[in-house]
């Protein structure tokens, strides 16, 4: 494990705690895409089955349940606990845009045609397009709570530096992984625009 990924780690955890305090201090989740979390909550329990079947580290397992825990109080927060400060009129985006194209392309592109691989994969491509609902609310709303822009600078920053541990294990461990690579990159790029507006403003 290299310094990017432990970064890359904190900034992703960072975010949902930046997420999750906001969501309770104000006892409110106006501004936040539902839709966004309940795709986020379905990549990690799609990514992480192998907690029943592999064991790689402590420290893995750990951030594999408090990633999935944190996905789940998000969406109870914003679907019972605060649902009637839940802006469903602008939490407009049609999941199925995204779900069917993710889904029909984990079956014809992964790394072998197993159950746990395909949603590996599967939960791989969502993610990398997971944070659209949340930008197309912004979007559509034209503004941005000041918490719910940390928590999106976090999550990009995340992704990228992901993709500095990519570079540091390709040229380290001569490692690479074309489906996680390439799906990382196009969810960077979705967050380049709002870096730039974050840094600017």
């Amino acid at each position: 494990m290299n310094i990017f990924r432990i970064l890359g780690d904190i900034s992703h955890l960072l975010a949902i705690i930046i997420l999750l305090l906001k969501i309770q201090k104000s006892k409110s989740c106006a501004g936040i895409s539902g839709k966004s979390q309940i795709l986020f909550a379905l990549v990690f329990t799609t990514r992480y089955l192998d907690l029943f079947t592999t064991f790689i580290s402590v420290y893995n397992t750990v951030m594999k349940v408090i990633f999935l825990v944190c996905a789940y109080i998000t969406v109870y927060m914003i679907y019972v606990k605060f649902r009637k400060t839940f802006d469903s009129e602008n939490d407009s985006f049609r999941l199925e845009f995204l779900l069917v194209p993710v889904t029909g392309l984990s079956f014809l592109e992964n790394h072998s045609f197993t159950p746990l691989e395909i949603l590996w994969t599967f939960s791989i491509y969502l993610e990398s397009v997971a944070i659209l609902p949340q930008l197309f609310m912004i979007s559509k709303t034209g503004e941005a709570e000041t918490i719910t822009t940390h928590y999106l600078f976090f999550l990009g920053l995340y992704r990228a530096l992901y993709i500095a541990n990519w570079v540091w294990r390709y040229y380290t461990e001569n490692f690479y992984d074309q489906i996680a690579v390439v799906s990382g990159v196009v969810q960077t790029i979705f967050y380049c625009d709002f870096f730039y507006l974050y840094i600017t403003k």
